[in-house]
C-alpha cells in the first residue's frame, strides 16, 4: 500500500479524499470555534482566527499528516483565567474587556515563541515526562469546569461563582432558565448525545455539530430570540435580545486586534506564558501521539517539528487577535474517519473557514448561545466521562487515588498547582510501596549484553515516570540500530503504570519495526490491579 505523501504530488493525487474531509471537519469546527473563543472570555471570531491560520499556514511546518490544528477546549480554563485576571468583567465593562483580551493576545505571542524555542531545542519529548494519570486527571478536571460553566449558558443564564459552586447550583439554574433560551439549549444537548447513538454511518455523514446549528438557528429564529425585549412565561418575565446570539462583524478583518505587550512585565503575564506553553503543548503533542496511532499508514509525526509549528502558529494567531492552537484530538478523529490521507486536509479545513465566515457572515451571526453552550457541555462531559473515572479505577487504586487527587487539586487550585499535586500524591504512593528517593531523579541501567543483534538491560531499584525519558532513550537508540532489547526488571522494588503503559506501547513499535522487545523479572512483582499496564510492586519476603 502507497503511503500518501504531504507534499505537492500528494496534493495532487489525494485531492479529492482531502478536500471533502477538509470540508466535513469545517462543519465540526466552525460552532466549535465559535463556542470555545466565548467561553474564553474573547470575541466569537478569535476562534476562526486561529483555525484559518491553523489551517492556511501551520500545515506547510508540520510533518503531522492527520491532525488538524485549531482552538481547544482544553485551553479554555487557561485563557479565561488569563483575562479574568487581566480585567475581563463579562460584558459589565467593554473598554476593560477589550484591554484584558489585548493583554491576553500579548501572553499568546509570547507563549507561541517559547513552543518554538521548545520545538527548536528539541523539547518535543516533554509530553513522555508527565505521569499518564496526572494527565488524565487535568483533562478530567478541564471538563468538569467547562461543564459547570457552560450549563447556565446553555440555559439563558450567566454564571457567576467558580465550578465547585456553579456545579452545586445546577438545580437551581435549571429551576430559573429562560424558557425559550434553555428549550434551545437543551434540544441542542439531546441531539449532541442522541447523535451517539446512531450506528449506522451512512446517517452521521453531517457532523453532530453542524446538525445542531441545522436545528437551533430556524429555531431561534421562530421564537424570535433575537429581538429586544422581553415575554411572559408562567407570570414571569423574561428577556431576549441580540446577546443571547452569537456576534461577529460583517467584515471579518474589521475583528484584527493587535496584542498588548505590557503584561509580560507582570507576575500574571509571567504565570500564563509558561501556562500556555507547557500545557498547550502537552496536550498537542499528546493529540498527535494519540493520531499517529491510528493513522491508517503508520506515519510518525517529528515531535519536535510539531511544536515548532504549532509555536508559529499560535505567534501568527495571537498577533492577530485569535486564540491558542493545538493539534486537536477530535476534529482530527473526525478526519482520519472522513478519509483524509494528508496534511492538507487541515488546509483545506482553514480555507473553508475563511470563505464562509468572510462571505456570509450573517448567518453566524444568527447562532444562539445557548447552542454552542450546549456543545461545550457536551465537550466537557467527553472529557471527564464516568467511563474515565471507571477505567481509572480498574488501573489500581493507587492511580484512582492520583487521578481524583488531580481533579481535586485543579478545581481548588489551577491547571499547575493541581497537576503538581497530582504528581507529588503518586510520589508518596511511589515511596510507600518502596521506590528510593534517588530514583526519582536517576535512572539505575546496566546494559550486561550488547551483540550485533541484541541487547540486555538491567533495570535497578526503580522504573517510574520521572526516569522514563532517559530508560526511552535507551530503546529508541536501540530501535535505530535494529536490534532486539530485554529489559530486566528483577532487580526494582517499583515499576510504576506510566512506564508500564508506556512499555507496552514500545512493544508494539519493536513489532512494527521487525524486532522484539522483552519484559523480563516481573516474576517476584505483583500488579497492582488486574490491567496488563498496572504498576508492579515487588514482594516483600518474609
Amino acid at each position: 500500500m502507497e503511503i500518501p505523501k504531504g507534499n505537492l504530488t500528494g496534493l495532487r493525487n489525494n485531492f479529492p479524499a482531502d478536500l471533502l474531509s477538509g470540508f466535513l471537519v469545517f462543519l465540526i469546527a466552525l460552532p466549535l470555534c465559535l463556542g470555545i473563543s466565548l467561553a474564553c472570555g474573547y470575541p466569537a471570531i478569535s476562534g476562526i482566527f486561529t483555525a484559518i491560520i491553523g489551517g492556511l499556514v501551520v500545515t506547510f511546518f508540520s510533518n503531522s499528516e492527520l491532525t488538524i490544528k485549531g482552538p481547544a477546549a482544553g485551553l479554555i480554563v487557561i485563557a479565561i483565567g488569563c483575562v479574568t485576571e487581566f480585567g475581563f468583567t463579562g460584558g459589565k465593562d467593554p473598554t476593560a474587556d477589550y484591554q484584558a483580551y489585548r493583554l491576553a493576545l500579548g501572553v499568546g505571542v509570547a507563549a507561541g515563541i517559547l513552543q518554538i524555542l521548545l520545538g527548536v531545542f528539541r523539547a518535543g519529548i516533554l509530553g513522555e515526562f508527565f505521569p499518564t494519570t496526572a494527565i488524565h486527571g487535568l483533562l478530567a478536571a478541564i471538563g468538569v469546569i467547562i461543564i459547570a460553566k457552560q450549563f447556565p449558558i446553555m440555559l439563558g443564564l450567566s454564571p457567576e461563582g467558580k465550578p465547585l459552586e456553579l456545579l452545586a447550583k445546577i438545580p437551581i439554574f435549571v429551576m430559573e432558565m429562560n424558557p425559550k433560551i434553555g428549550f434551545i439549549g437543551i434540544i441542542s444537548l439531546l441531539i449532541m448525545f442522541g447523535y451517539t447513538l446512531i450506528r449506522n454511518p451512512r446517517l452521521k455523514v453531517i457532523p453532530a455539530p453542524m446538525i445542531v446549528l441545522v436545528v437551533a438557528v430556524p429555531l431561534g429564529l421562530f421564537l424570535k430570540i433575537g429581538q429586544e425585549g422581553t415575554y411572559t412565561f408562567h407570570d414571569r418575565a423574561y428577556e431576549l435580545g441580540q446577546k443571547f446570539l452569537v456576534d461577529v462583524p460583517m467584515n471579518m478583518f474589521n475583528a484584527v486586534t493587535f496584542p498588548d505587550f505590557s503584561g509580560l512585565t507582570t507576575v500574571i503575564g509571567i504565570k500564563y506564558v509558561i501556562m500556555f506553553a507547557i500545557i498547550g503543548s502537552l496536550e498537542s503533542l499528546l493529540s498527535a501521539k494519540a493520531i499517529d496511532g491510528i493513522d491508517p499508514w503508520g506515519r510518525k509525526t517529528n515531535m519536535d517539528q510539531d511544536m515548532v509549528a504549532v509555536g508559529i502558529g499560535n505567534t501568527l494567531a495571537a498577533f492577530i487577535g485569535g486564540l491558542p492552537m493545538i493539534s486537536e484530538i477530535v476534529r482530527s478523529k473526525a478526519n482520519i474517519d472522513n478519509g483524509a490521507r494528508t496534511r492538507f486536509a487541515n488546509l483545506f479545513h482553514g480555507l473553508f473557514l475563511l470563505v464562509f465566515v468572510a462571505l456570509i457572515p450573517e448567518v453566524i451571526n444568527r447562532i444562539p448561545l445557548a447552542a454552542l453552550g450546549a456543545l461545550l457541555v457536551f465537550t466537557g462531559f467527553r472529557l471527564a466521562a464516568p467511563r474515565e473515572f471507571v477505567h481509572m479505577y480498574h488501573l489500581g487504586k493507587d492511580q484512582f487515588i492520583i487521578f481524583m487527587s488531580t481533579i481535586v487539586g485543579v478545581l481548588a487550585t489551577d491547571l499547575l498547582m493541581g497537576i503538581a499535586i497530582g504528581i507529588g500524591v503518586k510520589v508518596i504512593i511511589h515511596i510507600i510501596n518502596g521506590a528510593p528517593i534517588l530514583s526519582f531523579f536517576k535512572l539505575n541501567a546496566e546494559v550486561i549484553r550488547e551483540d550485533e543483534h541484541s541487547a540486555t538491560i538491567v533495570i535497578r531499584e526503580s522504573a517510574v515516570f520521572s526516569t522514563w525519558i532517559p530508560l526511552r532513550k535507551y530503546l529508541h537508540r536501540y530501535l535505530q540500530e535494529g536490534k532486539n532489547v530485554t529489559l530486566n526488571f528483577s532487580e526494582t522494588r517499583l515499576v510504576d503504570h506510566t512506564v508500564m503503559s508506556k512499555l507496552y506501547e514500545w512493544i508494539m513499535e519493536f513489532e512494527e519495526h521487525d524486532c522484539e522487545l522483552f519484559v523480563r523479572g516481573l516474576a517476584e512483582h505483583e500488579p497492582m490491579a488486574d490491567s496488563i499496564v498496572a504498576a508492579q510492586v515487588k514482594r516483600v519476603r518474609n
